[in-house]
């Protein structure tokens, strides 16, 4: 599966990807004047039309003698689409192991495990309620569904020049990221001295 999306957002079937890219963009710009269930009906209404038609087209064929009978969609028809057990299995633990990370992450992040990782979602956050205010969450996803199937595309034509650009960014961030954790420790308080051990009390000895 994972490897089916990464051909799909890397180009290496143009057909197939311009054909998937079209319909994600088409319909998500469709959901801006028109609402999901009515998509989805006129959508499947569509699919029915064309294959029935396509299905009395050769069963007509059929009658006066000019196709041997079979089914025009046979072949999607004996695709194999059940899921074994061990297939079953093996996506409930990978979705409960990416709920457990997500929580703990949530969690190191809320109640501020890390400062500095705490601080960047809270930027974020803040970023965020600007977003909100500009634009909708269709809006995000189209953008998000574009920007998918452009980057790909764009980084394999601009590798060289992308690669330059990233590790530059990335040495600003470690500076940046070691100025503040400086600043944080330079404004922590010093720990306070131990306390010196009471001297212990010594006996006198009597003398005779």
């Amino acid at each position: 599966m994972a490897s089916k999306v990464l051909d799909l957002l890397y180009w290496r079937d143009v057909g197939t990807t311009g054909l998937v890219f079209t319909g994600l963009v088409v319909g998500l710009a469709c959901l801006f004047q028109l609402s999901a269930i009515t998509i989805l009906s006129n959508l499947g209404l569509g699919i029915m039309a064309f294959t029935l038609s396509v299905r009395l087209l050769y069963k007509a064929m059929t009658l006066v003698r000019l196709s041997d009978g079979s089914h025009p969609f046979q072949s999607y028809l004996d695709e194999d689409c059940t899921l074994t057990d061990e297939d079953t299995v093996r996506m409930a633990e990978q979705i409960v192991l990416l709920i457990a990370t997500a929580v703990t992450e949530l969690k190191r992040l809320f109640f501020i495990n890390s400062i500095m990782d705490s601080a960047k979602l809270v930027v974020f956050l803040y970023l965020l309620t600007y977003v909100g205010v500009q634009t909708n969450g269709l809006t995000l996803i189209m953008t998000g569904v574009i920007c998918a199937f452009s980057l790909p595309l764009l980084y394999k034509l601009q590798q060289g020049r992308i690669d330059k650009i990233v590790k530059a960014i990335k040495k600003l961030v470690e500076k940046v990221t070691e100025i503040v954790d400086l600043v944080i420790s330079l404004a922590k308080p010093p720990p306070a001295p131990a306390p010196s051990p009471a001297p212990t009390p010594k006996h006198k000895q009597k003398t005779k």
